[in-house]
């Protein structure tokens, strides 16, 4: 980079491919700046210079720059069509004169060789190189008389851009940049949008290539997260067959998405996609433990145990277990933790690890409380009068 800034034909931007192939043209961000208001493109490229003086200063963001060129000097031309109506000189005739005298027209074909070979009309060289060689043209009216063309146009030097652009029908400037070391896509995206709102009325944005599909993708996440509870809840309630004990397995989640969270902030790790799979993971892996307790418990009192003796018991018999199976898990995914390289997974790794060892020693403790708060809380009335469960009698009892 530091090469390329002293050429100065032009602007170089050394930057890596992106990941997906044909969703974009580099890596990073890929963002449109559009003139949703009608300001003109001279109040839009302020917008653009205005952008990226405030994305320099930002500390989220690196390299950004616009994917274009320069206004460049330009002739503009302007027709006076009360003029040319008068004369009898129809627009179409006007711009089918001029674009073929400087590009070209396509006549017909011949045929040289035994091969068919096109036409194409354009003035010759020496007579399109000059603004002046414009007053040479004629055009033909309605009447079939040739028009000079000096007669009802006229040729102005101005500052214009050298290529239209346009994203869902607005003018637009495409605009690259890429997160600054340490942050993510996600966290250079908003602040690309805050400073968009620093901009004047009129100016707003769009998202395209890998960056639309990721605002796409990001927008899906809390409905992921959501299903994901609710099939949590519905296999445990299918488990336990009851529409209340699953509760105590939902009260789980937070202590290992607290775990998850708080390693990956200590190690500033950033919420990328691979942080999500982990946190997802987390939240199936922090119910584990509540299962193992809970079906020793729902035993203890089938065979006529009391709440209270029937949760310790089960806690002590499992907890051995609970230990063994979640310490197993926990050195089997240190690894993606402490690797290193151009293929080290650190967030699934760092988001499963800390979610793990809260969702063992902390569960441990609040299993058991929030299984008896739940069970006194929905405690089901005996049917047709019965205890809830058999108590055992020497003597006959009248049937009912």
């Amino acid at each position: 980079m530091g090469a390329f800034s002293r050429i100065k034909e032009g602007m170089v931007f050394a930057f890596p491919p992106p990941p997906v192939i044909e969703l974009g043209m580099a890596t990073g961000f890929d963002f449109q700046l559009q003139d949703r208001g009608g300001l003109g493109h001279e109040k839009l490229m302020a917008a653009r210079n205005q952008l990226l003086g405030m994305a320099m200063q930002d500390p989220l963001l690196v390299r950004v720059r616009p994917n274009g060129m320069e206004d460049v000097p330009e002739y503009r031309i302007d027709v006076d069509w009360e003029k040319a109506g008068a004369l009898g000189v129809p627009i179409t005739s006007i711009h089918n004169t001029i674009a073929a005298a400087f590009g070209s027209a396509y006549v017909n074909d011949f045929i040289q060789a035994g091969r068919v070979k096109k036409v194409y009309a354009q003035a010759d060289a020496p007579y399109r190189m000059l603004p002046r060689d414009l007053e040479k043209l004629y055009v033909r009216n309605t009447v079939g008389r040739m028009v000079p063309f000096s007669s009802f146009a006229s040729g102005r030097w101005a500052m214009g851009t050298p290529k239209l652009e346009r994203y869902n029908a607005f003018p637009s400037i495409n605009i690259w940049g890429e997160p600054a070391p340490g942050h993510s896509t996600g966290e250079a995206m908003a602040a690309m949008e805050e400073i968009v709102s620093k901009l004047p009325q009129g100016i707003g944005f769009d998202w395209t290539g890998l960056s639309y599909q990721e605002r796409m993708a990001t927008a899906q996440g809390p409905i992921l997260y959501a299903f994901s509870i609710f099939v949590i809840f519905l296999c445990v309630a299918a488990l336990y067959e009851s529409w209340t004990i699953p509760f105590v397995n939902m009260l789980m989640l937070p202590l290992g998405v607290f775990g998850a969270i708080l390693a990956a902030s200590l190690r500033g790790l950033p919420n990328d996609v691979y942080f999500q799979i982990g946190f997802l993971t987390t939240l199936g892996l922090s119910t584990k433990n509540a299962i193992l307790i809970i079906q020793f418990i729902k035993e203890r009192m089938r065979h006529g145990g009391s709440l209270i003796d029937a949760t310790l018991g089960a806690v002590k018999t499992r907890f051995r277990p609970v230990i063994m199976t979640s310490l197993a898990f926990f050195f089997g995914t240190l690894p993606l933790a402490i690797a290193a390289g151009a293929g080290a997974m650190n967030a699934i790794g760092t988001a499963v690890t800390g979610g793990m060892l809260s969702a063992t020693f902390i569960d441990l403790i609040f299993i058991p409380i929030f299984f008896v708060l739940v069970s006194r809380i929905f405690k089901r009335k005996p049917r047709g009068g019965t205890p809830e469960h058999p108590i055992e009698s020497t003597g006959p009892q009248e049937a009912r």
